[in-house]
């Protein structure tokens, strides 16, 4: 009498733990799922910075193919190309990202930019007044300086580099293209200044010591700043000086400072030894 009973019971059984192991099934289904998903987000990251620019293009072109509608990825595609200094794909990319249904405004900013490097300014500025004021980032006010130097906007660009100066806590890059900004209309005294802070900012950009040199050359002023430069540098900023000099015509100063270039510097100084030639030649 009691078999049916034990046979229900099997059977209860038996259904109870199909559905536990299609539970924990789905469960094992699931977390894989999750740690795909961490594992793709980890190679994305890495594609976008560590990677050489155009294996990250490849990349993202291969995952954009393949899921065609994730943003994340169109972003790591229009980023990419934008590191791979391939300007006018880099366009048609972030042109893509801004129209998705979730693009922010820093999709447009970022647009802005890929025009910017591509040389389209008048599109870049078009696409910058679409962005709402209220988007207020360091790097929608640094591309907004840039087009008003562009545009030799002085009183506008000053606003901006001093806004975008003011938002960002490195702002060594921005002070130079501010002093660039400075000496290309011929404030020296303006563009020294920045040139001087952006150092002090970062005592390795180059950039800005070799710019603080012009300034002062083009004041006449040929001593190097106290700087902290290797000796690699400093026998490229008296080349720089040199060359300087003899634009204004102080050729004999000119002269001695590319020699003490050619001195300084620890290997051969080509294009030293080159413009020294060529003054003395046309000398003799």
């Amino acid at each position: 009498m009691r078999h049916p009973i034990l046979i229900s019971l099997c059977a209860a059984g038996a259904f109870a733990l199909s559905a536990c192991e299609q539970t924990a099934g789905n469960e094992v289904d699931r977390a894989f799922q999750d740690i795909n998903v961490i594992d793709e987000t980890n190679l994305n990251d890495v594609m976008l910075t560590a990677s050489d620019p155009n294996e990250a293009v490849s990349y993202f072109q291969r995952a954009v193919g393949e899921k065609p509608d994730r943003l994340d990825l169109q972003r790591g595609l229009a980023s990419s190309l934008v590191r791979a200094k391939r300007n006018t794909e880099a366009v048609a990319a972030w042109a893509n990202v801004t129209k998705h249904k979730d693009a922010t405004h820093a999709d447009h900013v970022n647009h802005a930019d890929a025009l910017i490097r591509n040389n389209e300014w008048e599109r870049a500025g078009d696409v910058l007044d679409g962005v709402p004021p209220t988007h207020e980032t360091f790097k929608r006010y640094r591309l907004e300086a840039m087009i008003a130097d562009s545009e030799k906007d002085w009183k506008k660009a000053d606003s901006f580099y001093e806004t975008a100066v003011g938002l960002t806590t490195q702002p060594a890059n921005v002070m130079n293209n501010w002093g660039y900004s400075k000496l290309s209309r011929g404030d020296f005294e303006g563009a020294e200044r920045l040139f001087t802070d952006a150092v002090r900012q970062d005592p390795s950009l180059f950039t800005a010591k070799n710019n603080l040199v012009l300034a002062r050359g083009a004041q006449r002023n040929y001593a190097l700043p106290v700087l902290p430069v290797t000796q690699v540098e400093r026998a490229q900023l008296l080349y720089t000086l040199g060359l300087s000099a003899v634009k204004q015509g102080d050729t004999t100063i000119g002269q001695g400072l590319l020699k003490d270039a050619v001195e300084t510097h620890p290997q051969h100084f080509e294009e030293a030894v080159r413009s020294l030639r060529a003054l003395e030649n046309k000398a003799g």
